[in-house]
């Protein structure tokens, strides 16, 4: 069972920077659609980042630009740059990747165990 393995993250002062990333625990035919979700205590999991499978990326209002997600195909791997971060970007960051694990097999979903990113002021 292909799982998903997050890392990166921790505690960073405002205007520092934090990279996470997600790996597939195996090698994997294509990473359909990528996307970061964040969860910060007492609020709703908001949308950080999204890309699909052409490489167009969606990010959410408040990234003001601060934020880059990509993708390394070669290594079934997703990253999230995070630069500029500010006390309000605490929260636990998902990863969600929508992968085929051979060229014949269909769409799987899974998400990533979560990651803490603290940012202090």
């Amino acid at each position: 069972q292909v799982q998903l393995v997050e890392s990166g993250g921790g505690l960073v002062q405002a205007g520092g920077s934090v990279s996470l990333s997600c790996g597939a625990s195996e090698s994997i035919f294509e990473i359909s659609y990528a996307a970061w979700v964040r969860e910060a205590p007492g609020k709703q999991r908001e949308l950080v980042a999204s890309m699909g499978t052409s490489g167009i990326t969606y990010y959410g209002d408040f990234v003001k630009g601060r934020f880059t997600i990509s993708r390394d195909n070669s290594k079934s791997t997703v990253y999230l740059q995070m630069n500029n971060l500010k006390p309000e970007d605490t929260a636990v960051y998902y990863c969600n990747l929508a992968i085929r694990r051979t060229s014949d097999s269909g769409i799987l979903n899974l998400w990533g165990q979560g990651t803490q990113v603290t940012v202090s002021s």
